[in-house]
């Protein structure tokens, strides 16, 4: 695994407010609903899954901006990891409880799918929390709760304040005015990104998810 790059403090433009929500710790979430529409309908005619799909679309945008791939060097510096991996849920169905697995990203969607669909299958009936053993550093974390739609969603985590990864929950699909709706929840690190960089994300995403060029490639 390469190496997290430091960042320069002289001459980063957001060092006051890296400094202030260190001080202050503060993390924020966001919940959106994105028009899938043309990517459920696509992906009804496709091979590939849909959930490795959003998966996927997650991965691409957030590789795509330093501010989503940053973590802290051993003296509380920020930092920027080279690439950042989805860490992703699968439900065991008989148990009811999950597992959390991982595949390393690429930028093409067929490698990627191939990869993470037979993870996936090997998986689902896990009895071990990481049946992969923990996994690396590099990673961000993505939960589907399918059975649910919401419009609101937001995790307590106990001493995360040196976590700047982002963390994403995606819901069930909805239906309104004709259209495919897809709730997608962001928790992140003030520290890390302001709502400039996640609103920024969530146009990107939904972009992605419009502009389907990338699903059988």
């Amino acid at each position: 695994m390469d190496a997290p790059t430091p960042i320069d403090l002289d001459t980063w433009p957001r060092r006051q407010h890296f400094e202030h929500y260190r001080q202050v710790p503060c993390t924020y979430s966001i919940t959106v609903e994105l028009d899938v529409t043309a990517f459920t309908a696509a992906l009804s005619r496709s091979r590939r899954k849909s959930y490795i799909a959003q998966v996927w679309a997650l991965a691409t945008v957030v590789n795509r901006h330093d501010e989503f791939r940053m973590c802290l060097t051993a003296s509380g510096g920020p930092a920027v990891r080279p690439v950042a991996h989805p860490a992703f849920t699968v439900f065991n169905p008989e148990r009811e409880t999950f597992a959390c697995v991982w595949a390393p990203y690429d930028p093409g969607f067929g490698a990627f799918h191939d990869v993470a669909a037979p993870l996936l299958a090997e998986h689902s009936g896990a009895t071990e929390f990481f049946p992969q053993g923990a996994p690396p550093d590099n990673t961000f974390d993505v939960s589907s709760l399918p059975w649910a739609s919401f419009t609101g969603f937001n995790l307590n985590i106990g001493g995360s304040w040196d976590h700047l990864a982002p963390i994403f929950t995606l819901g069930r699909y909805t239906e309104r005015d004709g259209r495919v709706l897809l709730p997608l929840a962001l928790q992140i690190h003030h520290a890390a990104a302001d709502g400039f960089h996640s609103a920024r994300l969530v146009n990107e995403l939904q972009d992605l998810l419009s502009d389907l060029t990338w699903l059988e490639s």
